[in-house]
């Protein structure tokens, strides 16, 4: 059995009811929340182990109870402290203030709610080694990924399988290497496989190794990715595409912990944490006799659901940013935000292929954008502005070919020959355009 370090719970003691968006901030941030009645605060209980805050949340304490949180902040000097003030709030009442000074920083809520947990996070990072920077990378701010960045927290610390669900492109493996890198086994190694881009008669060798002469081959004894994972996680992406035999294998790690290499009866013990991920609907699976039910049921001890992008209000923006950012940091290019078209167009589509597909749609408007701002074009999203939109998004295009026309004639004393060589298109193209344009060559003469 590999040694795992234990991992630090991370907990606010929260003196009064923080609101929902307040909890849910918080949770997503990988904090707990004690709340604490503040006539109650002496019945407080508090573990060694933890990694503790107190937030003296002034908005509801009474002032009966003032006097039993001070006290309560003197037995625990050594407790770093935040107080949350209600909004509009200039002067304090004297009664307020031994505890402001206890406090050495003040948050107005809700305003403050991000810095608030930015605070948190900084005193996260300087106070314990454990790494929470994994479930960040699941960048938005929406409700569903608050929801599914706490559920992470819950489930990296847990020594059960995760079952991790959702569309094609939604950030399943990205989930996975968060469970990994803050869960106790995050020093071993990560070891992933897409089940269904192994041929059927290779899967059992590729996952749990075989002896040497076992097959056709077989040249020399080979660790499988369970063994080559000890210590560590065991990621099995497209799950629900392992042949049965491979099931029933599967099924033994689980309940057993132990493998055989293909060609060997000797069982083998390992230990892993499994990971699992699909997109299809294994409960249906199951029905269809495709899956096996017990499998089904070992797999399915914890679910995490990854939302679709079109279920996340407000992230396409913020991701699309993201993305942009990260590509200018590796390559020049023009292109450095997005036309308000643009991000019109991305908010109306439906995003067939989750982040995956945003991604590969902002790359590639990088390369191809000739301003400074992408437009809808560039994201191949034209198709979903509204009409009003795309005939001023027409008009506009219209009007700058015409310029640069213009501007190209002018430069080359109207010389078409001369203008076509300088814009990279034949003679009968410039007369086109002229056409189009109506821009009458004789008269700029």
């Amino acid at each position: 059995m590999a040694a795992v370090s234990e991992i630090q719970s991370r907990c606010v003691i929260w003196f009064g009811h923080p609101l929902v968006a307040e909890r849910a901030a918080l949770a997503a941030a990988g904090w707990q929340v004690r709340s604490v009645d503040p006539l109650n605060a002496q019945a407080v209980g508090l573990r060694a182990r933890d990694q503790l805050v107190g937030m003296i949340d002034l908005r509801q304490i009474p002032a009966a109870a003032l006097g039993a949180v001070q006290e309560w902040i003197q037995q625990h000097d050594h407790l770093p402290l935040l107080a949350v003030l209600p909004g509009g709030f200039s002067c304090p009442p004297p009664s307020w203030q031994p505890l402001l000074d206890a406090c050495p920083h003040h948050y107005v809520m809700p305003q403050d709610l991000a810095g608030l947990v930015d605070h948190l996070q900084r005193h996260d990072q300087d106070t314990t080694t454990a790494a929470d920077s994994p479930a960040q990378r699941l960048i938005g701010d929406s409700p569903a990924l608050l929801a599914t960045r706490a559920s992470l927290f819950k489930f990296a610390p847990v020594e059960l399988p995760v079952l991790v669900t959702g569309e094609t492109g939604t950030g399943k493996e990205l989930a996975a290497h968060a469970l990994h890198a803050m869960s106790a086994r995050a020093a071993h190694p990560f070891m992933a496989v897409n089940c269904g881009a192994i041929p059927a008669n290779l899967v059992q060798s590729e996952l749990f190794g075989h002896e040497r002469g076992a097959f056709t081959g077989a040249a020399q004894r080979r660790l499988g990715l369970f063994e080559s994972a000890n210590g560590g996680t065991v990621f099995l992406d497209e799950v629900g595409d392992l042949p049965l035999d491979a099931q029933t294998s599967l099924l033994r790690v689980l309940q057993e912990g132990t493998i055989e290499r293909v060609g060997s009866s000797q069982p083998l013990r390992v230990d892993v944490r499994v990971l699992a991920a699909t997109h299809v609907d294994l409960e249906q699976a199951v029905a269809q006799g495709r899956f096996r039910r017990d499998l089904f049921y070992r797999l399915n001890v914890l679910r995490l659901a990854m939302p679709a992008l079109r279920e996340r209000s407000g992230d396409v923006l913020v991701l699309a940013e993201h993305f942009l950012r990260q590509f200018r940091a590796r390559h020049p290019g023009r292109a450095r935000g997005f036309s308000s078209c643009a991000r019109q167009a991305m908010q109306r589509f439906d995003w067939p292929g989750n982040v995956r597909e945003l991604l590969n749609r902002v790359q590639r408007a990088a390369i191809v954008a000739d301003g400074e701002l992408i437009e809808p074009s560039d994201l191949d999203l034209v198709a979903t502005l509204p009409a009003a939109a795309r005939a001023l998004l027409q008009d506009a295009r219209e009007q700058v070919e015409r310029e640069l026309l213009l501007q190209a004639l002018r430069e080359h004393e109207f010389n078409v020959s001369a203008c076509a060589r300088h814009m990279q298109v034949s003679r009968v193209t410039v007369y086109r355009l002229c056409r189009k344009h109506q821009v009458e060559l004789p008269a700029l003469r």
